[in-house]
């Protein structure tokens, strides 16, 4: 029996999870595909680019495993640390800007 406080939270921690799966495939993909063009691409240094775009993903690889974690563990699961927003969005960003230094 659920008092009047307490918070069901139904399918949304696992659709909060398949997300975080979903998002982190796409991330490797496009991580591979940025390292598969420095490889190929005439650049001088392609070892920088590689190296960030590993680091990146590794970051974000970190980022996504802590969250499912805590999304399992959990049965109502607490909000997204600012900490754990702020590392996300610094790989997101750190990946998009290793892509465009790619493409330039």
């Amino acid at each position: 029996m659920t008092t009047p406080h307490t918070r069901d939270p139904g399918l949304q921690p696992e659709r909060t999870r398949l997300a975080w799966r979903r998002t982190t495939l796409t991330w490797t993909v496009t991580a591979a595909l940025v390292g598969r063009q420095a490889l190929t691409s005439d650049a001088l240094a392609p070892t920088p680019l590689l190296a960030g775009t590993v680091a990146a993903l590794l970051a974000f690889w970190l980022v996504a495993h802590r969250r499912i974690a805590a999304l399992c563990r959990a049965e109502t699961p607490r909000s997204m640390r600012p900490n754990t927003a702020v590392a996300a969005s610094a790989a997101v960003l750190a990946l998009a800007a290793l892509t465009a230094a790619q493409l330039l």
